[in-house]
């Protein structure tokens, strides 16, 4: 696959949004540990919307579909999860403007516009136990594809990879941001949620692509 399209791109969101729900348990006992315990809840919430704001878009292209989901997560309650996420959608709605096709280059360049976006609402580095630990290797990933002119789909499966090993990286991490900072050096040894659910979406875009 050399290009994607609008609908391919929503069987990737839709994907995301199946794998991230079917671990919401795991998601809430990995923040049970470290945080209060609702990140599964705000994670399965967050991709339900999701999957209606798609069911009901009627824009048909991608920034009308991107500014929709962006808006519909940043108003997700339970912390940052929705103004993170809500702001990624927003930067690639941003970012592509009147594309309606992209190929292995445009869809890295869209994924990096943004994590721009989401690094802007957030100080978090690689290293301080947050989403990023994920979202960064990713995106690199993707971008390393794009340049080697790869396939899309094994762009994706590299950045999934990617993404997951950034989340398991995160065991070996203090957690400086969110609730899980007041524990302090108790977080290592845990694996982020916010990570994990990064990781899960990347996981579901290979599955949504392929038709999983």
């Amino acid at each position: 696959m050399t290009t994607i399209g609008v609908k391919e791109f929503i069987c990737m969101i839709q994907g995301a949004a199946r794998k991230v729900k079917e671990e919401q348990t795991l998601l809430s006992r990995l923040d049970a540990a470290i945080g209060d315990g609702d990140h599964g809840i705000t994670m399965f919430r967050a991709m339900s919307l999701s999957e209606k704001a798609i069911a009901e878009d009627k824009s048909n292209d991608f920034q009308g579909l991107l500014h929709n989901l962006g808006w519909t997560l940043l108003g997700v309650d339970g912390g940052s999860t929705g103004p993170l996420l809500g702001s990624w959608f927003l930067g690639m709605s941003e970012f592509l403007g009147d594309r309606q096709v992209l190929d292995v280059q445009g869809l890295a360049a869209a994924f990096e516009a943004g994590l721009t976006s989401v690094m802007k609402q957030t100080k978090a580095q690689v290293g301080d136990k947050t989403m990023i630990d994920a979202f960064l290797p990713a995106v690199e990933a993707l971008k390393a594809g794009a340049v080697a002119n790869h396939e899309i789909t094994d762009v994706l499966r590299a950045a999934a990879t990617a993404a997951h090993e950034g989340a398991l990286s995160t065991n070996n991490f203090v957690a400086r941001f969110g609730k899980a900072k007041f524990a302090g050096e108790r977080t290592v040894g845990h694996q982020d949620p916010g990570a994990t659910s990064v990781s899960l979406m990347f996981q579901g875009f290979v599955e949504g692509l392929a038709g999983e």
